[in-house]
């Protein structure tokens, strides 16, 4: 796919892995619509990357939230052609810890953000992708990039809500592709490590220092730009489907 001025929607992407996708996609010349509920973020981002960026305030695992989302981004560019979903939170908690057994509404709302709301999403996105004109020689008419973990692979301790629902993302990259494929539209699924993101912002430098050194190589955090790279070289590469690609530095995580 050749992204000049074509159409992508990111969740998250007011920060983090989202936001330097949004800002790689508008470098190559793509237009770009931003999901998230931070708006002040959001709006900082418009102004940064200019004309080609607009916000909609969105709650991915809410049905009728991201329903507007999508009209809204129909409205300002007229179709979707791309779709990333980098919108998650990695709220830690023991099956049973210190304060006891872990409340069934924390682990579903770790599932309902990270896993029902990739998939509330990308079901809405394709819909709209569906109907494009082909857009290569093969009829391809959209690409989904979703974001899972190496949590899905090897969760921590107090992992549990968090691997699940990343393992349920990878787990339904194939089925989706499978299902989508009559339509020429692609799926795959980016699985980061330990990268550089405003969740690792408030660490300390011991802290950062320790995560780098459990790295293969190199041994330091992936960069959110790195994140970006891969997900625009998927988007171009119509042959990458059903896959989900570990991007880690060949990290494989500790029990703690």
């Amino acid at each position: 796919m050749d992204l000049k001025d074509k159409v992508a929607i990111v969740t998250g992407g007011a920060s983090g892995l989202g936001l330097a996708t949004v800002t790689r996609l508008v470098d190559k010349g793509a237009k770009v619509v931003i999901f998230d509920l931070n708006e002040t973020k959001a709006k900082e981002a418009v102004e940064q990357l200019g004309e080609n960026v607009h916000y909609a305030i969105v709650n991915v695992a809410d049905d009728e939230s991201v329903q507007k989302g999508i009209s809204q981004a129909i409205e300002a560019f007229g179709a979707i052609h791309i779709c990333v979903n980098c919108a998650g939170v990695g709220t830690p908690g023991k099956t049973i810890g210190k304060k006891g057994v872990l409340p069934l509404e924390d682990f579903n709302r770790v599932i309902g953000i990270n896993l029902i709301g990739t998939f509330n999403v990308l079901r809405l996105a394709a819909n709209e992708m569906k109907n494009n004109e082909p857009l290569t020689d093969s009829g391809e008419r959209g690409v989904i990039i979703n974001t899972a973990s190496v949590a899905a692979f090897d969760g921590q301790m107090g992992q549990a809500a968090y691997g699940a629902s990343k393992a349920g993302v990878a787990g339904m990259t194939l089925p989706v592709a499978r299902d989508l494929s009559e339509f020429g539209i692609r799926v795959n699924t980016i699985a980061p490590g330990l990268f550089k993101t405003p969740m690792a912002d408030s660490l300390s430098e011991k802290v950062i220092k320790k995560l780098s050194e459990s790295v293969e190589f190199p041994k330091r955090l992936g960069r959110p730009s790195e994140y970006a790279e891969l997900a625009t070289f998927i988007m171009e590469h119509e042959y990458l489907n059903g896959e989900v690609i570990r991007l880690d530095g060949g990290i494989r995580m500790s029990p703690r």
